[in-house]
This record gives structure tokens, C-alpha cells and sequence, in this order.
């Protein structure tokens, strides 16, 4: 074999052993995305009911509405005593004929006469004692309705899931680093942590999504008939989160 392609071999092998080579990391910065997710069951639920009253005297309406919630409030407080309870929603409004005769062409036009007055008020209900919460439901509606209901947690609750949260989030990012070191051939204790950006994601307001509630309608039941127990299941919420940071190697 010549010299000259012993030469040139000699190159090609020492150009394939430069390219296996690692590139130098002493100072690299290295942005490292973590998540974080933790689950819990609901321990609180949130209900609201509705009292409303149809009548051509707005006064009689109002009165009739005013005391079914009354009765629905006083119901609901005796079943469960440590709820919270709110009111909201008071409304009035007249209720005009579906159809209205056709006015005379050229005559001015009059304005509608309503044939009746509609009166509501909300209640709204927020308990942990969910127990007992398909029985206290199902006494409420024998006066007043079931508007709407969901599950969540409480603020107690809440807290400490957000605190899960973080911890998990916070452990993902040290197993990431710990990855990368080992992927960049460096001890993870050569890396230092330079920046932790917990807002990284923009989900630190929350997510929506994951506590969105599951709302569940009851018609209107009358004021002396029985109502069966309803069923409810109040799940669980999930909360993520997303963080990002920075690392430098030493």
C-alpha cells in the first residue's frame, strides 16, 4: 500500500473518532421543561335551586315565589345545618300573549300588555356533607327546584392538591436533569439550577378544563308530592402543571 493511502486512511480514522467525540458542555445552559399531575376526589358540591311563580297579579307571584324558597331555605338548612347558603337572582319580569293580533295599517302602534308576571329567586348551596346530599336534594324538591349542581374541591382540599402539585412538578424537573446530565455524559451534581419559572406554562390560573363541572338539571317538582332520591357521582379533579427551567453546567 502506498504511502499516501496510508495517509489518508490514517485521516478518515481520526476524523471518525473526532466525530464520536462529545461536544464540550462546561458552561452549556440547558432549558428544561417539567410537568407535574395530581388527582383527588371532590369533597364539595355546589347546588343551586330555584323558586318560580307564573300569575296575571305580580303581587300574588311574588308572594308565592317568596314563600316556596322560604320553605325550600328552611328544608334545606334542617337537612344539612353546616351548608353554606346564598341568595342570588331575584328576578321579575312580564310575560306577553305568544300571539299578538295585527294592527291596523297607519294607526300608531300600541305597546304589549303582558298577561301575566314571572317571579324567581336562587338559592345557592354549597356543602362537603355529601352523604347526605342525594337526601337533602330530594326534600328540597318536593318545594323548590333543582337548578343545577357540581362537584369540586374545597378550598381546604384545594390547597393541599396545589401543594401536590407543585412537589410532583418540581420532581419531574430533577429526574429531567438528571436524564440530560447522564445523556451529555456529566454527573448530575455538575449541574446547577439557575432559574425555576412556575409560570412558564401561563396555567397558573388554573385549570379550566379539568374542574369543569358536570351541571345536572331537575325539573320542577310539585310542592307536596314525594321525589325519589336522585344519584349523583362526584368524581374527581385533576390539576396540572407545567414549569420551565434553567440549568447550567458547571
Amino acid at each position: 500500500m502506498s504511502p499516501n493511502k496510508l495517509v489518508a486512511i490514517a485521516a478518515l480514522v481520526a476524523a471518525t473518532h473526532a466525530g464520536a467525540q462529545q461536544l464540550p458542555t462546561t458552561g452549556t445552559l440547558v432549558i428544561v421543561p417539567a410537568n407535574g399531575e395530581v388527582t383527588a376526589p371532590n369533597d364539595m358540591a355546589t347546588a343551586t335551586f330555584m323558586a318560580e311563580e307564573q300569575h296575571k297579579d305580580k303581587s300574588v307571584a311574588a308572594s308565592r315565589a317568596n314563600v316556596k324558597m322560604r320553605e325550600g331555605t328552611a328544608i334545606i338548612k334542617k337537612a344539612d345545618p353546616r351548608a353554606e347558603l346564598k341568595t342570588y337572582g331575584y328576578y321579575t319580569y312580564p310575560v306577553y300573549p305568544e300571539d299578538r293580533p295585527p294592527q291596523p295599517l297607519n294607526a300608531a302602534p300600541k305597546p304589549p300588555v303582558p298577561v301575566a308576571w314571572r317571579v324567581g329567586q336562587y338559592l345557592q348551596v354549597k356543602t362537603t356533607n355529601l352523604a347526605t346530599l342525594e337526601k337533602t336534594v330530594a326534600a328540597a324538591q318536593r318545594v323548590v327546584a333543582l337548578n343545577g349542581l357540581h362537584f369540586h374541591l374545597s378550598p381546604q382540599a384545594q390547597k393541599k392538591l396545589d401543594n401536590e402539585r407543585i412537589a410532583a412538578t418540581y420532581k419531574n424537573l430533577n429526574e429531567r436533569v438528571a436524564a440530560i446530565a447522564a445523556a451529555m455524559g456529566r454527573n448530575v451534581s455538575d449541574a446547577v439550577l439557575d432559574t425555576v419559572d412556575f409560570e412558564g406554562s401561563g396555567n397558573y390560573a388554573g385549570d379550566a378544563a379539568a374542574s369543569a363541572p358536570q351541571m345536572m338539571m331537575a325539573e320542577r317538582a310539585a310542592k307536596a308530592a314525594p321525589v325519589e332520591e336522585p344519584s349523583f357521582e362526584p368524581g374527581d379533579t385533576t390539576l396540572n402543571m407545567r414549569l420551565v427551567g434553567k440549568v447550567r453546567f458547571k
